[in-house]
């Protein structure tokens, strides 16, 4: 049955072939934020992506939030990952959203006209990104003083509000003592860092973020007092992981492509017979092609698994996202292989995507963090201790 989801997930398709594909060797090659395709994502009314319906958005969940990563990352993983970081953002906030904060965030989000993104890494806690030292600081006037610094800020300088995480002054070593804000991008004390320069992912522009005694008020706190941890696993972990194994699930997607392209296109001289003829390329082809389609299924599985409620999906999503960070390594670099020296080429497709693949196991949560949550969930062991 012909489905307004399969709509959506067709225009997804037309923006990424029309637009953000002719933009994706530029993107790399110059370390641009990919504007136009994101513009264009959100005109076409994609920007209330995991906004409720309640609160002008488009309702969807995590199943088609990969579905759509995954076809943006087939023509550029930087614009799927800034796009998805944008739907991240956007569902937290809407998750406990306020009067005001759905006014001042959620509406302008779903017209297309505001982008928001997340801000919780920081240098000293490293991949543990839900132990935030930013500190939030009570003044007399009821309003609160935000300093500190954070790291890998996707769509950094250009997002029009960032969710932050921040730990409040207290002694006490309790989780209430973190929580989730907005910050507006012209808030006084706002500063960047200097532009994104990676090996890959080379359009995210995941720069560092300084906090000077940033100014907010009590409406610009998210939830009650202390609910990071709340947000943490109930809304970023699951949908930050879900934007990531789409946008890698099409980057793999397209590095088979490109690796097909090539060896039905290559020929041996002394028998004219392309490269595709030979069995052992045959095979390893098809072990290409299990690891890409086993990982798809993974991740379709446990993302329609999550969005029904069922227990102890969120496994699924741990192992979906540390699954697909193998896989698209594998398939690049054999990839590399395959082709042999041609794309080594500095301008070659298949090496953006090798550079692009590799961020894949230091995203955070990493897939070793992933690896071990899960076991300590299967073995009734606490999830967050560094024992």
């Amino acid at each position: 049955m012909y489905s307004e989801t399969s709509k959506l997930l067709e225009k997804v398709e037309e923006i990424s072939r029309t637009v953000i594909a002719k933009n994706a060797v530029k993107t790399d090659k110059n370390a641009e934020w990919p504007e136009e395709g994101i513009r264009a994502l959100l005109s076409a009314g994609f920007g209330g992506l995991t906004v409720p319906l309640e609160y002008g958005g488009l309702g969807h969940g995590t199943e088609t939030l990969s579905k759509v990563c995954e076809i943006i990352g087939q023509y550029c993983a930087s614009t799927s990952i800034c796009y998805g970081m944008h739907c991240v953002g956007s569902a937290v906030i809407a998750s406990k959203v306020t009067r005001y904060q759905q006014e001042k965030y959620l509406t302008p989000i779903c017209e297309g006209k505001h982008i928001t993104s997340l801000s919780l890494s920081e240098v000293g806690s490293g991949s543990h990104f839900y132990l935030p030292q930013t500190k939030m600081i009570s003044t007399t006037d009821g309003s609160y003083l935000i300093d500190g610094a954070k790291s890998f800020v996707t769509n950094g300088g250009y997002a029009d509000s960032y969710v932050v995480s921040v730990v409040t002054e207290e002694p006490n070593q309790s989780s209430g003592r973190f929580n989730c804000i907005i910050i507006s991008a012209d808030s006084p004390g706002v500063e960047w860092g200097p532009v994104w320069a990676g090996l890959g992912m080379r359009g995210n522009s995941s720069r560092n973020l300084s906090l000077n005694n940033v100014k907010i008020s009590d409406q610009e706190i998210l939830g009650n007092i202390g609910d990071q941890i709340w947000y943490i696993f109930n809304i970023i972990t699951p949908y930050f992981l879900t934007a990531i194994t789409g946008a890698y699930l099409g980057l793999g997607r397209a590095a088979i492509e490109e690796i097909r392209a090539h060896v039905m296109q290559r020929k041996f001289s002394y028998n004219d017979k392309t490269i595709a003829s030979s069995s052992v390329i045959q095979h390893k082809i098809g072990v290409l092609w299990a690891k890409y389609v086993r990982t798809k299924a993974l991740i379709y599985y446990s993302t329609q698994r999550y969005d029904k409620g069922i227990e102890d999906s969120q496994l699924d999503l741990f192992s979906a996202k540390a699954e697909v960070a193998d896989s698209v390594i594998d398939i690049v670099n054999e990839g590399m292989t395959l082709c042999g020296g041609s794309m080594y080429r500095a301008d070659s497709n298949l090496n953006r995507m090798l550079r692009d693949a590799r961020a894949a196991h230091i995203m955070s949560p990493t897939t070793d963090m992933l690896r071990i949550w899960t076991g300590r969930s299967i073995l009734d062991q606490p999830l967050l201790t560094d024992t």
